[in-house]
């Protein structure tokens, strides 16, 4: 398939209202129909205006942060329409790519632990753990 790489990079601490942008555009892209992103946060970078931004042993909030999805035009045109809609301040760059998947997902294979449901820390991701007694 066809479509853009759309990364955008931001700031730990940079808020969009009264979430930081990285967790208001993961909020957001499974409204759009945006099936994953991927945060990675860095340890330094210079941003857009030249400022040093550097994760810090007791200072987390000025960490560089990268969102990156793999989305078709139209998705891309969603995406970025709503980032202008709202006034998002944040910087993107967007590359044509082919993407897609290779070879199928391996079936779920009984976890010898006991039966529990957890959640990877909010992120709305439920795994569920099963007892193969």
């Amino acid at each position: 398939m066809n479509g853009y790489q759309i990364t955008f990079y931001t700031e730990k601490n940079r808020k969009h209202g009264h979430q930081t942008v990285c967790e208001w555009l993961l909020h957001e892209v499974p409204k759009l129909g945006i099936r994953g992103a991927t945060v990675i946060n860095c340890a330094e970078g210079i941003g857009h205006a030249g400022a040093h931004h550097a994760a810090h042993v007791l200072k987390l909030t000025d960490q560089p942060v990268q969102i990156i999805l793999a989305v078709t035009e139209e998705e891309a045109e969603r995406l970025l329409d709503l980032v202008r809609a709202e006034h998002v301040h944040v910087f993107y760059m967007r590359f044509p790519i082919e993407f897609g998947l290779i070879g199928e997902d391996a079936p779920q294979k009984p976890s010898k632990h006991r039966a529990a449901t957890r959640s990877s820390s909010g992120s709305g991701h439920h795994q569920e753990i099963k007892n193969a007694n």
